[in-house]
């Protein structure tokens, strides 16, 4: 079997691993929100049940003894899940290091390979972020992203592994494209907590479609409040990464091509995603936008990136036009 085989097989690997990984999260936050209904109920009818005199001394605690404390769920769906998201990380990783190998180069020079390695980073923040906090509640949809787009890049975007073209055998191409891989993967982190943000708010503001059972395990996610300061400090950090991106382009621009900017359609969708992003950043720290007008600036910043992404590259002709899906040999 060829290396570029066997970094196909790794990353339909990865995506089963991560299939089980969004099933095993959407069942762990289904019990936790079953757990959370019977704790009310029960304490809602305890509440409402007489108590004997006397049951206290008889039957309670001895005074001064210490009280029962509940016991700690066991999170089994939720080790299960966290588990195989590693698995299914690392299997990519893999993959990615396979695919380089295969082309000779760097592993991230068309949409096929950006794809690859831009759901390594989402989930890689994911994971990062759990080291420190405890975010599973991001699992079940960055999980499920991560499906979507690996399906989507082997079915649609896959070339085969190849060399580039003269232009951009530079190594402009290890730093502009992994920045700005990078920048995107903490997008797709950030635009799923804004999505749970409006999700959130929108139920506790008594938005009739959201009050149904099947959106209970909204209330197992943090406040909105929460969620958005979660947010913006990922784009705020993705910013910064989109920021040299657009900087080490024009560099490379120059170097490759003799001018830092000509309008390519590339280019100016990356200055577009850069100037909603600035504006959402202006919007929260100087205007005081904030709640769901912030996590709508989000959501429109991540249809840029999406677009930016694959639109430009299949429907636009220029420098950047790197899709791959024509010619093995160009970029993303």
């Amino acid at each position: 079997m060829q290396i570029a085989e066997l970094s196909v097989l790794l990353v339909w690997a990865a995506a089963t691993a991560l299939t089980i990984a969004l099933v095993a999260f959407a069942v762990d936050l289904g019990r936790r929100t079953e757990e959370r209904v019977e704790a009310r109920a029960e304490a809602h009818t305890e509440a409402r049940t007489p108590v004997a005199v006397g049951a206290a001394s008889s039957s309670g605690p001895a005074p001064g003894a210490p009280a029962a404390e509940p016991a700690a769920p066991r999170r089994r769906a939720a080790g299960i899940a966290m588990s195989t998201t590693w698995l299914g990380t690392a299997l990519l990783l893999v993959a990615i290091v396979l695919r380089g190998l295969a082309a000779g180069r760097t592993p991230w020079a068309n949409m096929y390979e950006f794809t690859l390695v831009g759901t390594f980073m989402a989930l890689a923040v994911f994971l990062g972020l759990n080291v420190r906090r405890d975010v599973r509640f991001l699992g079940p949809f960055v999980a499920g992203l991560s499906v979507l787009f690996l399906v989507l890049g082997l079915n649609v975007f896959y070339v085969a592994a190849t060399g580039v073209q003269p232009a951009l055998q530079n190594y402009w191409l290890v730093i502009h494209v992994g920045v700005a891989i990078s920048a995107t993967g903490i997008f797709t982190v950030a635009f799923v907590a804004s999505v749970l943000q409006l999700l959130r708010d929108s139920r506790d503001s008594g938005a009739p479609y959201l009050q149904r059972p099947g959106f209970r395990w909204l209330d197992r996610v943090p406040a909105p409040m929460s969620l958005e300061a979660l947010s913006f400090r990922l784009n705020a950090v993705a910013f910064v990464l989109w920021t040299f991106t657009i900087i080490g382009g024009a560099i490379w621009a120059e170097h490759a091509w003799g001018r830092y900017w000509g309008w390519d359609p590339k280019e100016v969708w990356s200055f577009v995603v850069w100037v909603v992003y600035a504006a959402y950043l202006h919007a929260r720290t100087t205007r005081g936008w904030d709640g769901r007008r912030a996590a709508w600036f989000v959501v429109v910043g991540y249809a840029c990136v999406l677009f930016n992404f694959t639109g430009v590259n299949l429907i636009f002709n220029g420098k950047h036009s790197y899709s791959g899906l024509d010619a093995g040999t160009t970029a993303g």
